[in-house]
């Protein structure tokens, strides 16, 4: 399986619903034209923020293929999978993969808190069922399990494992990750106010929540920090630390629904036990879109 390489902001997208609570078909592929008109430069469908496990496994295939459709090989395609059954996550993995995405992003198993040879496990049983290249996804603030820079390094020179979303926030993890990768391997910040320092350190870009309502900004500062422009990085990050902080007000993907919904986007319907945001939240999030030049 070929390595190829994710590089740049990916969106992590929201995914919209009808008041009635039924997948918004509209609402979402004009996102996805929306997002790439805005110069983004991949797309993570059916992420935590896309509120993938509220999703039927009809639904959850509905929407990577109309993000592959819609996408038209525009840009790539990295589609989210996981579970805490490794057996079930090897077949939604072969299921997945046979929908058209360039990627998978596979997160690590949530509430069973393996040992770091069950990951390792884990992740080379579905890395050999994948029919297409994989990243791995560490969010242990969500799973309650860390994938260790020793199992990321041991699990990167499987040839179907091509790099890592890392959202565990140790920065000295990280840069271990990226000091001993081998060639190919991304490492992507999971963490949008984290894109800066894990760029200067060497790595390759972000899968970006605020990217939903701010593509432009996003992609604009992964190519300034490619290019080593720091005085424009720190002018794109003061325009965009507000909605940074506001996207997490409340649980992601809560506030950048409601976003969404202020520019008109889609509708404000989440899934329960995800409610729509609090009132007295509403006015912060508004001045943060106005600073990033949204509103």
């Amino acid at each position: 399986m070929s390595r190829a390489q994710i590089h740049g902001c990916g969106t992590a997208l929201v995914t919209p619903f009808t008041p009635e609570g039924k997948l918004d078909h509209s609402a979402f592929r004009a996102l996805v034209d929306w997002q790439i008109e805005q110069g983004i430069h991949f797309l993570v469908p059916c992420g935590s923020t896309g509120e993938a496990a509220t999703l039927s496994l009809g639904e959850h295939l509905e929407v990577v293929r109309m993000t592959v459709e819609q996408a038209a090989d525009r840009v790539p395609v990295v589609a989210g999978v996981g579970g805490n059954d490794t057996a079930a996550t090897v077949e939604l993995t072969k299921v997945v993969s046979d929908q058209g995405a360039s990627h998978l992003m596979v997160a690590s198993p949530p509430y069973n808190r393996p040992p770091q040879r069950g990951l390792i496990a884990h992740f080379e049983a579905i890395a050999d069922a994948a029919g297409v290249p994989i990243l791995l996804y560490n969010v242990p603030g969500r799973t309650a399990s860390n994938i260790a820079a020793e199992t990321t390094l041991e699990l990167a020179v499987h040839p179907n494992i091509v790099g890592i979303k890392e959202a565990s926030g140790d920065m000295d993890q990280i840069l271990e990750v990226i000091l001993s990768r081998p060639d190919g391997f991304t490492v992507l910040s999971g963490d949008d106010p984290l894109t800066v320092q894990i760029m200067a350190l060497g790595g390759d870009g972000v899968v970006s929540v605020v990217g939903n309502a701010v593509p432009r900004l996003m992609s604009q500062l992964t190519e300034a920090m490619d290019r080593a422009n720091l005085p424009g990085a720190r002018e794109l990050v003061a325009a965009l630390e507000p909605i940074m902080h506001a996207a997490f007000i409340e649980s992601n993907p809560i506030p950048m629904k409601a976003a969404l919904a202020e520019l008109g986007r889609m509708g404000d319907t989440m899934r329960l036990p995800l409610v729509q945001l609090a009132d007295e939240h509403r006015d912060t999030l508004r001045a943060a879109l106005t600073t990033a030049g949204a509103l």
